[in-house]
């Protein structure tokens, strides 16, 4: 699948670690969940972050890996520098340009030095054992750009060096020979290793047999935010009575209640039931930032116990955010997070990864 062309984006991210803490740890009835990730992770894991430096965004997940983005004039073409974490991990240099279909690789050229990129799994890639020279022409460039046949494009290294810098000391590069721009002689078994991902474990999957209801039950109905759904969607009655139900357990019913819609987002709220429909719980959904109740374009997979959530930014999809939730048979746990707040050509499987999990052994 052909993916369209990335250009720079200005993530906003700050919220950190001690927020999913404080936040993400809640069950539907807001008790603090032992088996939420925050609760679960490993004292090793890193704290998401996100830094600007002029015009270059770098955001660090908690799985340790850092992504860097830089500017192309009137945001017609990006650079996408990647770092995993840990000793042996190498740099990945991504380019592209909105005037390029996507099957010509375009040429970075820095200080008047070329560097052609190839056609890898339909992205432009600065091959592998040019990645290093990229990386140090950059941080030394005055001048950069990117171009094909049709034109060229003006490329920022403003910020550069300090976004390099910046990965160095998040990842513990700082003065060795694996270092993006402070090298010195420290050997690659002085870097640490990339940190320890929480552990989730799924519930095991319940039949769904039984769910019959085509309204919600009288006491969700009652629920201030439900009545609150309700108005907000009553311009569209096919949508207002778009109900979810799905069995979580023998005794647990999620059920999905509409809540808004617009010309590209809907959004769901999401309670707790018993199997008469009493006893109801909103779901409070963990996040690196805010814990959220009402989750954009959502959709359950009563198979993998998996809640996903798609917020776009725009139509095109190429801004907003991903989760990945998992139902534990307690509460919804994060799984997985990318976010990108800026709306710039960018398809979700680049975008930075803020939250990562493993299965639980």
């Amino acid at each position: 699948m052909r993916r369209i062309p990335l250009v720079l984006l200005t993530l906003g991210l700050t919220s950190g670690l001690a927020a999913c803490q404080s936040e993400a740890g809640q069950t539907a009835g807001g008790a603090t969940a032992p088996d939420s990730p925050a609760a679960s992770a490993d004292p090793a894991t890193a704290v998401p972050e996100s830094r600007t430096f002029s015009d270059w965004t770098v955001t660090c997940g908690n799985n340790g890996d850092c992504t860097a983005f830089g500017s192309v004039a009137d945001d017609n073409g990006w650079l996408r520098l990647f770092m995993p974490a840990g000793p042996g991990a190498e740099p990945v240099v991504h380019v592209g340009m909105w005037m390029s279909d996507g099957s010509v690789a375009p040429t970075l050229t820095i200080d008047g030095q070329p560097f052609a990129s190839r056609i890898e799994d339909d992205l432009a890639r600065i091959p592998a054992d040019r990645t290093r020279a990229v990386i140090d022409a950059l941080a030394e460039g005055r001048a950069a750009e990117l171009g094909t046949a049709d034109g060229s494009l003006a490329v920022s290294v403003s910020g550069i060096s300090a976004a390099l810098l910046w990965i160095d000391e998040r990842q513990g590069r700082l003065d060795t020979v694996t270092a993006l721009i402070r090298k010195g002689d420290a050997p690659a078994s002085s870097v640490p290793a990339a940190p320890a991902l929480p552990e989730v474990a799924a519930a095991p999957a319940v039949a769904q047999t039984g769910l019959t209801a085509t309204q919600l039950p009288d006491a969700v109905e009652d629920l201030d935010p439900v009545r609150t759904c309700r108005t907000d969607t009553d311009f569209n009655p096919d949508f207002q009575y778009d109900i979810q139900q799905y069995r979580l357990a023998a005794d647990t019913v999620l059920w999905g209640v509409p809540c808004f819609m617009g010309a590209y987002n809907t959004g769901y709220l999401y309670v707790l039931t018993d199997n008469a429909g009493a006893s109801p719980r909103i779901v409070s959904l963990p996040t690196t930032g805010e814990a959220m109740e009402t989750p954009i374009n959502p959709e359950y997979d009563p198979a993998t116990r998996r809640l996903e959530a798609f917020g776009k930014g725009r139509g095109l999809g190429d801004c907003g955010t991903v989760h990945q939730w998992i139902w534990t048979g307690r509460a919804f746990v994060l799984e997985h997070e990318r976010r990108m707040e800026a709306c710039m050509g960018v398809t979700a499987d680049l975008w930075p990864v803020t939250w990562d999990t493993r299965p639980a052994t």
